[in-house]
């Protein structure tokens, strides 16, 4: 974070300063949450969760050499005391973005966004020192935290934004204001907290509405593939630039193809020029991921050729999304078990697919959660698409929703050992050690409620000795 005194920080905040001996003492060092990441000129910021209260932590980070708390009540060490923790680190973040003046740059969607977040973050540092959301803090807490972690030379700052409500992104944006504004897609994830994907498309859309107007250098950029989200131009006063595989959008992708191991081909078309692409992540899906990185930093100032370029050399910056590793007897485990929505679902079964040709495929799925009244029927097509594409067998594992996987299988013609049901991750390792044969490949995925994780985990353990790193 850039420097700023105890004194300047309790007047941006609102805050009360108890027990500082000194009020221009600065802090130089990182904004935490967690005690454990607290180090000399540190601030870290209190939060009472449910099993762990922040200030119970104060008199240790003080030790380790934080300069003060951000909390509720006075600690019996320096501390800046505020009524609402959560606004004072907002009001702290949106103060550090505008003094510092940096180009910022939000995305959202229903799928693909800390993807596409790691991609666009790939491109632009090459330009110039970039700054973006680790992992998925995208919500109230995280993404200011991100924001405070830019400093003086931190020219772009790119920012994933969620949303679990109407308001929510609105909210964001007053938080950190972009200038750059993506909305990926409007898609099933979260259809049952929002009630349909046309109020999913009204809480995307507040990210374009906070945009400021063309001329003052507000850019939104738009899926020109989903109906929904290219509707959006209408709600914003900034730029509208559109990408997708449509001949109508700005940045495009031609010849779209997957190499033999699954990896997206393309020719990348911009307003400045053309350049071929070919990349090092998985699944097809990557490439209006990829189409969205480019159409930002085109916007921000690259040619065709250091987009693709970037593009063609960046990998999975994040843990669990489609993360490929071979074990020594040939078996390749596919962990994309962070996170399920009935879109990435299909699209990661479509991945398995495509890497899997010649050889047998496992399609190891779980619950995709918050779907509401849609559950039932989202299961239902993501099991009768595991048929449809030939998937060599279909692992559900868990309660009901997995038993709709199976049944939807079923349905569409999976008998025998082609599909199976098992009650839980355990059981689904169990069955794998039993009969994966070497070249066989596994896709692990489910909501991250689910924890599938452990299951690629335990077969990457079995033959752990000698394991290639995720490719």
């Amino acid at each position: 974070m850039i420097t700023l005194s105890l004194a300047e920080i309790a007047e941006v905040v609102g805050g009360r300063m108890h027990d500082i001996p000194d009020a221009t003492a600065q802090v130089t060092g990182p904004v935490v949450r967690d005690s454990r990441e607290a180090g000399p000129g540190s601030l870290f910021v209190a939060f009472v969760g449910e099993r762990v209260d922040g200030h119970d932590f104060a008199s240790a980070v003080v030790e380790a050499g934080a300069a003060a708390v951000l909390g509720s009540r006075p600690v019996g060490v320096p501390a800046i005391v505020v009524d609402d923790v959560q606004a004072a680190l907002g009001a702290l973040a949106r103060h550090v973005v505008r003094r510092l003046g940096t180009t910022l740059v939000a995305l959202t969607g229903s799928a693909g966004k800390t993807s596409t977040k790691d991609l666009i973050a790939q491109v632009l540092r090459r330009k110039a020192p970039t700054v973006f959301t680790p992992g998925s803090m995208n919500n109230e807490v995280g993404l200011p935290l991100t924001a405070l972690t830019a400093t003086e030379e931190t020219k772009f700052l790119v920012l994933e934004m969620g949303a679990r409500g109407i308001g929510h992104i609105r909210y964001l944006c007053e938080l950190t204001p972009p200038k750059v504004g993506l909305v990926l897609n409007v898609g099933s994830a979260h259809i049952g907290e929002f009630g349909g994907r046309e109020q999913i498309a009204q809480a995307k859309g507040e990210l374009v509405e906070a945009l400021p107007p063309a001329e003052e250098g507000g850019t939104a950029i738009l899926n020109a593939d989903d109906a929904l989200v290219r509707a959006m131009a209408s709600r914003t006063k900034a730029k509208v630039i559109l990408f997708g595989e449509s001949d109508e959008a700005d940045v495009r992708a031609e010849n779209v193809r997957l190499t033999d191991s699954g990896q997206p081909s393309f020719r990348l078309h911009t307003p400045s020029g053309a350049s071929d692409v070919t990349m090092r992540l998985y699944g097809e899906h990557h490439v209006s991921n990829a189409l969205a990185a480019a159409a930002v930093a085109h916007e921000l100032g690259m040619s065709a050729d250091e987009i693709a370029t970037a593009l063609s050399e960046a990998g999975s910056l994040s843990r669990w999304r489609m993360e490929v590793t071979e074990r020594p007897d040939g078996v390749t485990v596919v962990n994309d078990a962070y996170n399920a929505n009935p879109e990435s679902m299909k699209a990661a079964l479509r991945a398995l697919v495509a890497m899997g040709k010649g050889r047998r495929t496992w399609a190891v799925l779980g619950k995709m959660a918050e779907l509401g009244d849609e559950a039932l029927a989202e299961h239902d097509a993501v099991g009768r698409l595991a048929v449809r594409l030939n998937v060599s067998k279909l692992v559900a594992v868990g309660g009901r929703e997995a038993q709709w996987l199976q049944l939807g299988a079923y349905n569409e013609g999976s008998w025998g050992e082609e599909s199976v049901h098992v009650s839980d991750a355990q059981a689904a390792v169990d069955l794998l050690r039993s009969e994966l044969r070497p070249g066989d490949v596994v896709l692990v995925k489910a909501s991250r409620s689910v924890g599938l994780e452990s299951v690629a985990s335990a077969l990457l353990e079995t033959g752990a000795e000698g394991v290639v790193a995720g490719r």
